[in-house]
């Protein structure tokens, strides 16, 4: 093994994208770290190639705008904290207009050299059976949605048979501030009020016969996703696709997730809705509402063209779309302590898609926070998370707590895996979008793209606070004061 100053090895189990980085970051602060990988031993069903941090579906980090877009952020975030997987993403895109795209064998064989050549990295073909022993002392786990089995099972037996999920049944969420609530109103089914609820806790869009019509045999038209061969067929009737309801009878929605008992349109109370969807607040800020029962295959532009037929979604805009895939995940919210840690198991952290973040960059990104996690207390230094207005700090509080459980559905998973969005940033101080002299209002459309700079400036000054670092260079020079329309931006 190579060998280093005075500290025990960290081991990191799992050499993807979040396990790479995650060792990474940590031989970079100068603490020692053994990266476990089983491809090279035994190899997996989506995998083609024993490197490390191989692309196994698209070769896009999506888009690459710090200044407007949330993945755009996360990326200057983690290139700021010196991360691999940025680096050599970087060093290897390809052209893709807005969008950051590699071209994925030089990628994957860069971040292997770079790891191989570590002096304080020790790679380890093999196939870790079972959760990592504790004399292993601090460890990562960062396997990711093909978990092999044995290692699932060792952490299912430590985290409780209800904790691990190995399929994802993933209904759209929307940004609250694209529903249109002239339309939609706010109540809870027969208005009950469940623990922490008021009679008041789902957004309602109600629907007359002709448009539960249409929209019924839209489903049923959809274009939708296969499964992969090694993915099975995993239906089963707590997680049917809305649009396999919506085939095994009209009338199935409307006694499913679109039932409109026990519901009073506030706007319109003489005129009962022939059905109703509903909408449940996703978390703890209140930007995100899920659509509850909405699990679906049906591909990404069929579902935001069908959803926004539902009347008060017709400007939705997703966070994320819905789907219905093979994932292994755990129940981050209950499991987890805000550096990562198991709360059963101190010592024993998770990073990447396992803990529940969905995408390339959010499984690199949690991997970078683990890694430096484990540094800091390897070489006992406080622990100091990223504040929550930065896209890492938001996206470890949607995996470490920002999610909320659902009281009124006892047994049901209600955490769900997330790309990182701006619904999941707290929200910007009042006054900070200010309109200017002349403009009597702002378009919708206008004043998200200004909110969502604000958020993005925010961002990347905390990020640069928090890691003692200037802000990079590039988005010092698009911190313009007023955007086309005019409005002027004023940091909360």
């Amino acid at each position: 093994m190579k060998n280093s100053p005075s500290h025990s090895p960290i081991h990191v189990v799992g050499g993807g994208l979040a396990g790479s980085e995650a060792a990474w970051q940590i031989a970079q602060s100068g603490v020692p770290v053994i990266l476990h990988e089983m491809r090279g031993v035994r190899g997996t069903d989506a995998h083609k190639t024993d490197s490390l941090a191989e692309l196994v579906c698209s070769n896009s980090f999506r888009s690459d705008d710090a200044t407007a877009n949330a993945v755009g952020v996360i990326h200057a975030e983690m290139r700021l904290a010196g991360s691999l997987i940025m680096a050599c993403a970087d060093r290897h895109q390809v052209p893709a207009g807005g969008a950051l795209a590699v071209d994925r064998d030089g990628f994957a064989e860069a971040v292997t050299q770079a790891i191989d050549e570590h002096p304080l990295i020790t790679v380890v073909r093999e196939e870790v059976q079972g959760l990592p022993p504790a004399d292993w002392g601090l460890t990562i786990v960062a396997t990711g949605p093909l978990t092999s089995e044995a290692l699932a099972a060792g952490i299912q037996a430590e985290t409780g048979k209800d904790a691990l999920a190995f399929f994802d049944a993933i209904a759209p969420i929307v940004h609250r501030d694209s529903i249109d609530m002239d339309i939609c109103w706010y109540q809870s089914r027969y208005d009950k009020v469940g623990p922490g609820g008021n009679g008041k806790d789902y957004i309602n869009c109600p629907l007359d016969k002709v448009q539960y019509d249409a929209f019924v045999d839209a489903l049923i038209a959809g274009d939708a996703v296969g499964f992969k061969e090694w993915e099975g067929t995993p239906y089963f009737d707590g997680c049917l696709p809305i649009e396999v309801m919506a085939e095994r009878g009209r009338e199935t929605l409307r006694h499913g997730p679109m039932k409109p008992m026990g519901l009073t349109n506030a706007h319109n109370p003489t005129v009962k809705a022939y059905a109703v969807v509903q909408l449940r607040q996703d978390n703890a800020l209140g930007t995100l509402y899920n659509m509850v029962g909405f699990q679906t295959k049906l591909k990404y532009g069929a579902q935001a063209e069908i959803f926004r037929r539902i009347p008060g979604l017709q400007n939705a805009e997703f966070a994320r779309l819905g789907g219905l895939h093979r994932n292994t995940y755990i129940h981050s919210p209950t499991l987890l302590d805000q550096s990562l840690t198991l709360k059963s198991r101190p010592g024993l952290r998770f990073a990447g898609q396992i803990t529940g973040c969905e995408g390339y960059v959010e499984s690199a990104a949690i991997g970078l926070l683990a890694g430096r996690f484990s540094a800091s207390e390897a070489k006992g230094e406080r622990i100091s998370p990223p504040p929550a207005t930065t896209a890492l700090g938001a996206l470890l509080n949607h995996i470490t707590g920002g999610h909320l459980v659902s009281e009124d559905e006892p047994g049901k998973r209600s955490f769900q895996p997330m790309n990182i969005n701006f619904g999941l940033f707290p929200d910007l101080e009042p006054g900070s979008i200010v309109r200017p002299e002349g403009i009597k209002r702002f378009r919708g459309k206008d004043k998200t793209i200004m909110k969502r700079q604000l958020m993005a400036r925010r961002a990347l000054s905390d990020c640069a606070g928090w890691l003692g670092v200037p802000p990079p260079i590039s988005y010092q020079a698009s911190m313009i004061e007023t955007d086309c329309a005019g409005a002027i931006l004023v940091s909360g």
